[in-house]
């Protein structure tokens, strides 16, 4: 706490408290003066030490230790004996950590918040599987797609009758190798569905040293990019509400993905396209726009009241769940 008001006078109180983790209420709690702590008295009908130890020794015995507090009391009670009430002898073993659910309770792992960056190609993928509606209803195709996180190129696709293990392990294989992935360079993010998770797909990634990741369970944006991909799949003019035959759905697929790929101004990427940014194309792309930008600022300057028109930068860090610490930074950048 002392660290987050030393802190607070240079990045101010709310940024510090973010990045260290420490909610705002209680930084003002830590600050105020401590008050008197009051002393609960002891009832006068409470047991007595020597009293709540009998009570534990008897629920102890043997032909008591596997019976509720209930049963106990009663049986006590039919050889004339009284002790405590029922409620009294669950105080006691609770004071001394002895009760406890008796039936197997399920335990949920804790996965962990994903956080990974991307600072050029071939770092980070994204993959996932989208369902396109075939001629008929319930009847589906399935497109599995591998998207670069940093220049969100679309490097392999496939459009298949299922979703299947096997065709995921082909695919990523293809992909890696088309992709020239070298062994720890590659990062590869996908949800929790069943050819995700697959024994063949992890033996795989293990077999080409790709390290692999996955979203929380029932957390839908721990996939930003494969879902945006897929957004803009369907939002597109001329997206069919179902298509005749897989062939249909493949050729569509193609000329999407082409499109995609080589002719998109993606608004993450400076209007550059995906190709450009994957390629490391887009540098030369934006100079070329700064030249024309130039010109036509020394041609008409009145015309630009705000000065010299500028373009936006390139990304140089993508981020899926960027860390708290860094988006305080931002915050103080700005």
């Amino acid at each position: 706490m002392n660290v987050a008001k030393e802190s607070s006078t240079s990045l101010g109180i709310a940024t510090s408290c973010n990045v260290l983790g420490v909610p705002r209420a209680s930084y003002y709690r830590a600050l105020a003066p401590a008050k008197p702590t009051k002393t609960r008295a002891v009832s006068p009908r409470a047991l007595s030490k020597s009293e709540r130890q009998q009570v534990l020794d008897v629920l102890h015995e043997p032909r008591f230790v596997d019976l509720a507090p209930a049963e106990v009391y009663a049986t006590l009670l039919d050889e004339r004996r009284y002790l405590c009430a029922e409620r009294t002898m669950y105080r006691v073993l609770a004071a001394n950590a002895e009760v406890r659910e008796r039936r197997d309770q399920l335990r949920h792992a804790n996965h962990p918040r994903p956080e990974l960056l991307a600072t050029r190609p071939n770092e980070l993928w994204s993959w996932d599987i989208t369902k396109l509606l075939g001629p008929q209803k319930w009847t589906y195709f399935y497109l599995y797609v591998i998207l670069d996180v940093f220049s969100r190129y679309a490097v392999g696709w496939m459009v298949a009758h299922e979703e299947s293990k096997a065709l995921a392990k082909k695919l990523i294989d293809e992909t890696c190798r088309r992709q020239r992935i070298e062994p720890s360079q590659l990062t590869l993010h996908a949800d929790r569905g069943s050819s995700m998770t697959s024994k063949p797909v992890a033996l795989l990634l293990a077999d080409l040293g790709v390290t692999k990741t996955h979203s929380r369970p029932h957390v839908s944006n721990d996939n930003p990019f494969s879902e945006s991909g897929f957004k803009t799949l369907k939002y597109r003019p001329g997206f069919p509400e179902r298509f005749g035959c897989i062939e249909d759905a493949r050729a569509y697929c193609k000329r999407f993905f082409d499109w995609y790929n080589d002719a998109h101004r993606h608004g993450s990427l400076a209007l550059c396209t995906p190709h450009d940014m994957h390629y490391g194309l887009a540098g030369a792309t934006l100079a070329r726009r700064d030249d024309v930008l130039a010109a036509a600022f020394a041609a008409h300057a009145e015309r630009f009241v705000r000065g010299r028109p500028t373009h936006a930068a390139l990304p140089t860090k993508v981020w899926i769940n960027k860390p708290a610490e860094e988006v305080a930074l931002d915050s103080a950048a700005q």
